[in-house]
């Protein structure tokens, strides 16, 4: 299985790089798949791309992937350990917020790759890959508290950026994070 899984998750992956099913393959530079270890029980799911991100074909590059990896650190984990993806898998236009449409368009491809991974703990990062799990959720109210459904636990925690622009979260956020 092992083998078949990698082959699947891959396969999924060169799909996305040649997707063209919505617009945002129109000004990507890279689509970017997801990253990290295919046997985690532990899944982050993010936004979109960023710059960064468009550029490497990676998730949280920059400075949210290096204070991502520092929440990784606090509770001994390391980023190749996990699985990190995004509900969308191209940039969206000057970073803005991925619209329904886009999402929706994703979510087959999201779907593949959690079946695939299978993961005991999904955790979201942000309000968009928290929608999914929580509709109608506000990420203020909900943030740390997790929710199990059939066999799995979700987990909504503050995006990485958000908290480096509002640096009174940082405090949440680790608190939250040492909770996993």
């Amino acid at each position: 299985m092992s083998d078949e899984r990698a082959e699947a998750l891959e396969q999924i992956a060169a799909e996305i790089r040649t997707c063209t099913l919505c617009d945002l393959h129109k000004t990507r530079t890279k689509a970017v798949p997801g990253a990290g270890n295919i046997h985690t029980d532990i899944l982050f799911i993010g936004e979109g791309p960023g710059f960064n991100e468009d550029k490497q074909g990676l998730p949280f590059v920059g400075r949210s992937g290096d204070y991502l990896e520092s929440l990784l650190k606090l509770i001994g984990l390391k980023r190749d350990e996990v699985f990190i993806t995004n509900v969308v898998k191209c940039r969206p236009p000057e970073n803005r917020d991925p619209t329904p449409v886009e999402i929706n368009t994703c979510k087959p491809y999201l779907d593949q790759q959690i079946n695939l991974i299978d993961p005991l703990l999904i955790v979201t990062l942000g309000r968009f890959s928290m929608a999914r799990y929580f509709p109608g959720g506000k990420i203020t109210q909900i943030h740390g508290k997790a929710k199990f459904e059939n066999g799995r636990a979700y987990y909504p925690l503050f995006h990485p950026a958000a908290v480096l622009r509002n640096p009174a979260l940082q405090s949440q956020m680790e608190a939250d994070f040492r909770r996993i």
